[in-house]
């Protein structure tokens, strides 16, 4: 006999359906698997066999052929175990091929029969709906990730033998869902703005600082890259955490685009009580150029594709190996990471806001020289370490001084991070209604050709902009994203025209590096 069962696997976040067929016939007894399939996908037939023995299912011995397809994509992973062995006990008859129709199935199986979680399944989920098909199976431990998908009915599996009298049951019309929390309704009703539970890292908490909070507000207005230069104890670390607590909520594609990631990577539990929540992402400087951009035999998302939507902060910028830092440069442009194997090329999003923070040598007082004790060739290989390109595509530069014992001791009550975020919001409504219909959410995704017609400019911003140009050596791409900057210093203000002082601070922002850089 013959059977049918559908099942999905994932490349990159994007997942792709995949048919298992099975086939029972007369003949030597042996189950053959065929489909391009990977080790782990082959190794599934000996659990497979002791799963079903162990669920006290009694098959006669027959030659069973079981097909993965399309025979073009290369099968791994796990995921494959339940719809194969469903396929296989369909194709003996033990289950009707009508229960199964329109039905998607996810899970592996342990040797007792069990049915165990894996990674993916929100991506799965989503193909199973464009694809029409509205029912799931998944792993119970699946479930709540399954079940923020809408207009999708989620099986929750727990056994084999549990499984084929869910089917049984839905087929019948006998099943009735249980009730299960869903992350979205969850956050709704519990935290209207999640931003806010970061209690830790409010601006409240920093004090002083006017320069670099102002520089904080405008690369979160706008969402462009901000690296910070500062003595150690500045407070470039609390800084880049409050951060993330003046960026606005997630919308719901959003929230669903950055859940298909950490689904994929199998943590989906970080996103699950926190769904609307911008992540904020802090790898160590020893991470490997995998761990930040993704990788592996079968690739996994990164730290990058993990800080999508959010704020990626690298600390002790310096500290990090040069191949993994410039591996950030082509994300940071393009907002999307490509890796290429030789199963295919994998995509994962990388539309992230890069907050990095470093010293400016190796004691951190230069550019002081009354206090740096560094040699000139000390702090350029120091400085050496950031590379010039990688540089080019920090929007704003910001010197972060110590602050005094007066600012930290003076009885001022600082703005909270929720009066700063109400101003972000106001000023990201603007860009909203800006580029309604165009692809583009910030002013930093402007695409150059289109600078003349969103950043109309007076003529006496356009004369500084212009004598600027040679004096700071700038490159095309630093001459646009100060306009960029500009444009959201305006957005700030409510201006539709940006004038000669918003285009003056951007600059300041921009001038900073070559203060440290062509130093003599």
């Amino acid at each position: 006999m013959y059977s049918i069962v559908s099942t999905a696997i994932v490349c990159g976040i994007q997942s792709i359906l995949i048919q298992v067929e099975a086939d029972v016939c007369d003949g030597m007894p042996a189950l053959e698997m065929v489909g391009v399939l990977s080790s782990e996908v082959k190794e599934a037939k000996e659990r497979i066999r002791a799963a079903i023995r162990n669920s006290g299912i009694r098959l006669s011995p027959k030659k069973i052929t079981v097909n993965l397809f399309p025979a073009d994509i290369r099968k791994t992973g796990t995921v494959f175990d339940l719809p194969i062995a469903l396929a296989i006990l369909s194709a003996y008859g033990k289950i009707a091929q009508e229960c199964l129709d329109g039905i998607l199935f996810a899970g592996e199986i342990s040797l007792n029969g069990e049915i165990r979680p894996t990674s993916g399944i929100l991506p799965m989920v989503l193909a199973a709906r464009e694809e029409g098909k509205r029912v799931v199976c998944v792993p119970k431990e699946n479930a709540n990730e399954a079940q923020v998908v809408n207009e999708v009915t989620i099986l929750p599996g727990e056994s084999l033998n549990q499984v084929i009298e869910l089917v049984k049951q839905f087929h019948a019309g006998t099943w009735h869902s249980a009730k299960s929390s869903d992350p979205q309704h969850d956050q709704k009703a519990g935290h209207a703005a999640p931003v806010l539970s970061r209690k830790d890292y409010d601006f409240a908490a920093i004090c002083g600082q006017k320069i670099l909070k102002r520089a904080c507000e405008i690369a979160a207005s706008g969402r462009h890259n901000m690296l910070m230069l500062g003595s150690p104890g500045a407070g470039k670390t609390m800084a880049a955490q409050a951060v993330s607590t003046i960026l606005p909520s997630l919308t719901q594609e959003e929230a669903l685009e950055l859940a298909k990631v950490y689904s994929v990577a199998g943590m989906f539990e970080q996103r699950e009580r926190n769904f609307l929540e911008r992540p904020y992402r802090s790898p160590h400087h020893t991470i490997s150029l995998a761990g930040l951009a993704g990788g592996g035999t079968v690739p996994k998302p990164g730290e990058i594709s993990l800080a999508h939507k959010g704020v990626l902060f690298l600390d002790e910028l310096t500290e990090f190996q040069k191949p993994v830092l410039e591996v950030l440069r082509q994300p940071l442009e393009e907002r999307e990471i490509r890796l290429a194997r030789k199963t295919g090329t994998y995509f994962f999003p990388a539309d992230i806001m890069l907050v990095a923070a470093m010293n400016p040598c190796s004691c951190g007082f230069f550019p002081d020289r009354s206090r740096c004790t560094c040699s000139k060739a000390v702090i350029e290989r120091h400085l050496n370490k950031i590379s010039r390109p990688l540089l080019d595509r920090m929007d704003l530069c910001v010197e972060v001084l110590r602050p005094t014992l007066s600012e930290l001791t003076e009885a001022k009550t600082e703005e909270t991070s929720a009066e700063i975020r109400s101003r972000v919001e106001q000023t990201q409504r603007i860009q909203q209604t800006r580029f309604a219909g165009t692809g583009i959410s910030y002013n930093s995704q402007i695409p150059s050709t289109l600078i003349k017609e969103w950043c109309p400019m007076a003529p006496e911003g356009e004369k500084l902009l212009r004598d600027s140009f040679e004096r700071l050596e700038l490159t095309a791409r630093g001459y646009y994203r100060i306009i960029r900057v500009a444009r959201t210093i305006a957005d700030m203000e409510g201006t539709k025209r940006i004038e000669r002082s918003h285009v003056q601070e951007s600059l300041l922002f921009r001038s900073l590096d070559r203060k440290v850089w062509n130093w003599e």
